[in-house]
């Protein structure tokens, strides 16, 4: 059977996340849907890494078996076709928005998850005073003024191999706190702090929960140091609050 990969964009606003779930809408549910209508035969995703629900995608990988062999270009086109003819009203009054930016066959020993070698994430705070209108539900709205000084300094902290049980989701099902953050760059762009996170692998709402605690060293109720401190306490409950889905992006899978 042809295995084909796929690269999706999506908002993850009016979703429940990208796994399968019973009555509720899905990035995943409404892609087989799509590839059901172009196949004619229920065709299961396997995805380089599940998102929240809430959290978007600039650079999602998944990939599928079909039961015939299409041109990659028509499988792009026919599932965005049927991705955007008429695309259902979800949550929060939002149509489902999800689009095939790229397709392409690939050798049958190709997997989504487990032939990545790195994952790449972008998180948006929004520093203004004033909320957000356009971006609602895509940026973290952070009314007081983040330090970007203080924050890069704390987390220099993160790079490299840590247990990060201090960062790790309670429902996390990794088998092991440990991990290797390779990059972290936070930046300015006019009145967004973007923070960039690179990692072969992260455990479950490790970039929000680092993000959470940056901004608390951003808002100088924390000096950069506590990040260190924090880790090494290997302790969910020393860590700040875990950032809001709404401000992750999934930008890129590294093969």
């Amino acid at each position: 059977m042809p295995r084909y990969k796929l690269t999706i964009e999506y908002d993850g606003s009016p979703y429940s996340g990208w796994q399968l779930q019973d009555n509720q809408p899905t990035v995943q549910g409404a892609l087989e849907k799509a590839i059901e209508q172009l196949c004619e035969k229920l065709c299961r995703l396997h995805v380089a890494g599940r998102t929240d629900a809430g959290v978007h995608a600039w650079g999602q990988v998944a990939h599928f078996d079909s039961p015939r062999e299409y041109n990659a270009e028509r499988v792009k086109g026919a599932l965005n076709f049927y991705l955007h003819n008429k695309p259902p009203i979800l949550r929060g009054g939002r149509e489902g928005c999800i689009s095939i930016l790229h397709a392409e066959q690939v050798a049958d020993d190709f997997h989504a998850r487990f032939s990545a070698t790195g994952r790449r994430y972008l998180y948006r705070i929004l520093n203004r005073s004033v909320p957000p209108t356009i971006d609602k539900g895509r940026v973290w709205h952070v009314p007081e003024k983040l330090d970007i000084a203080l924050m890069q300094a704390g987390a220099a902290h993160l790079l490299g191999t840590h247990d990060f049980t201090s960062f790790r989701a309670s429902e996390c099902q990794s088998k092991s706190p440990i991990k290797t953050l390779t990059d972290i760059t936070i930046t300015k762009a006019e009145q967004e702090i973007h923070l960039r996170f690179a990692a072969p692998s992260f455990l479950h709402h490790m970039v929000r929960n680092m993000t959470g605690s940056l901004k608390k060293v951003g808002q100088g109720r924390w000096a950069p140091e506590k990040i260190q401190t924090v880790l090494e306490t290997k302790d969910r409950a020393a860590a700040a609050e875990t950032a809001p889905a709404c401000g992750l992006y999934l930008t890129e899978v590294v093969y």
